[in-house]
């Protein structure tokens, strides 16, 4: 009867371990040969061969956008280098449409500034202006580069060479176009602020002409060619669409002075100082120190507004260009203070946030977006950035993080004597406290506590 109750198992019942075995080697070769075939689609992949999932941001550290240093001095060399770098055979999707946010002001100066860079790196033709136009709208949205048309056209226009685009520190914008090139140029950069894309360069960041050789040819993907312009995006996740924002919200384009001569709406009569140059060693300034006081405030200086000065003349508040070039901010701060003995600028991208006195509140501290500190004698320079505002920023150069203290919370007792109209007694006073002699030191402060690392032939790392 027993024996009735028994379940009949099938007959491969008493394999199963074997069997299970084999399902598992049988998965494990599957998944390398969907990674392998990824690898062979140019599709990013993980550490373990895994494709990259669409959107996630990997571990590895973004890209750093390097000065542009071109070396043109052998142009048939460089053809023929060039020409032994092949194309990348991963797919080239096309980049999303772009949709300038910015008001009347904001989206005429936008227009210029990319109209510039169309005109000046492809001169009077439409298929190159276009070309040239979407990689200034790619770097836009990729969290490497500034977040205003301007800011990425005009990134590093204080060197004297390494600018990002070329024409904006070479001289080249000493000849202006026709009127009639310029404003078909600023009639397709307006197209493509309402939309318009070139696909052909998909998700590029970088180009050069074909008869130059810059040494980041071998590491990026190379995409598309464009008459004798060759177009590249960054290898791995960072050149995918998933690394480039959807949208990017922009308020405010900066003044760009050398636009002025072709632009009415970059000229600005308030400017105070164009900062032209740079400040020089800390030790040996090339410049004398710049007339500031309180009669400039309120006036543009360099990429921003100042709006305060401390007494005496060695310290500033200003409001910078949201969205502009980080380097700028470090250059228009060294030259402010070239000169002076001793010397801070506090500044802030939002205008609402920025003190307009001095002295400035802790509180208003926890929104800075980049300062800058100099001590001539002790030969002390140090600039940090909010590098939540500024990620690509060197993490060395990082603001601490302010946390807002929290509020003491208040007794039972304190509530009762409030409605009692009653006070707890004070503390007597101790009896060492009326003695004179020689008082023992405080106990340290956060400031004074050093931490003490035993010495071991292991690497000590601590995590703040």
């Amino acid at each position: 009867m027993a024996q009735g109750n028994l379940v009949a198992r099938p007959a491969w019942g008493r394999n199963a371990p074997a069997l299970g075995l084999v399902l598992v080697a049988a998965l494990v070769l599957a998944l390398v040969a969907l990674g392998l075939s990824q690898q062979r689609k140019g599709l990013p992949t993980g550490p373990d061969g895994a494709a990259a999932t669409a959107g996630v941001r990997p571990a590895t550290p973004m890209p750093t956008v390097e000065p542009l240093v071109l070396d043109a001095s052998k142009p048939d060399e460089a053809r023929r280098l060039n020409a032994q770098i092949p194309f990348s055979t991963a797919p080239n999707p096309a980049a999303r449409p772009f949709h300038y946010s910015g008001g009347e002001v904001a989206l005429a100066r936008a227009t210029d500034c990319l109209a510039a860079a169309m005109i000046y790196e492809a001169g009077d033709d439409a298929v190159g202006e276009r070309a040239v136009g979407q990689v200034v709208l790619n770097r836009l949205r990729h969290p490497a580069f500034p977040k205003t048309v301007c800011g990425v056209v005009f990134q590093g226009q204080e060197r004297a060479t390494g600018c990002q685009f070329t024409f904006t520190c070479d001289g080249a914008m000493a000849r202006r176009p026709s009127a009639a090139a310029w404003e078909r140029a600023r009639g397709l950069a307006a197209g493509m602020l309402a939309g318009d894309i070139y696909k052909p360069v998909g998700t590029s960041t970088h180009y050069h002409t074909d008869w130059v050789m810059p040494y980041w040819s071998k590491t990026l993907d190379k995409v598309a060619a464009v008459d004798t312009h060759l177009f590249f995006r960054w290898m791995g996740w960072w050149g995918t669409p998933a690394a480039f924002a959807r949208s990017v919200a922009i308020t405010a384009e900066p003044a760009i002075v050398k636009l002025a001569a072709l632009s009415p709406v970059h000229r600005d009569d308030a400017v105070e100082f164009a900062l032209d140059g740079a400040a020089g060693p800390l030790g040996g300034d090339a410049f004398p120190p710049l007339a500031i006081g309180p009669e400039q405030v309120g006036k543009r200086i360099g990429p921003g507004k100042l709006t305060a000065v401390e007494t005496g003349g060695n310290g500033f508040v200003m409001t910078l260009d949201k969205g502009g070039d980080p380097a700028r901010y470090a250059e228009a701060a060294a030259r402010i203070c070239a000169g002076r003995a001793q010397c801070r600028l506090l500044a802030w991208t939002n205008p609402r946030e920025t003190p307009q006195a001095f002295p400035v509140a802790e509180s208003s501290l926890g929104s800075m977006s980049f300062s800058y500190i100099r001590m001539k004698e002790s030969g002390l320079e140090r600039m940090l950035f909010n590098c939540d505002e500024f990620p690509s920023a060197p993490r060395i150069q990082c603001m601490a993080r302010r946390l807002p203290a929290a509020q003491t919370p208040r007794l039972l007792a304190d509530e009762r004597a409030d409605k009692s109209g009653s006070a707890l007694p004070a503390p007597g006073k101790l009896a060492a406290d009326s003695q004179p002699g020689r008082l023992e030191p405080a106990l340290p402060t956060i400031e004074t506590i050093k931490l003490r690392v035993p010495r071991t032939s292991a690497t000590t790392t601590l995590t703040p």
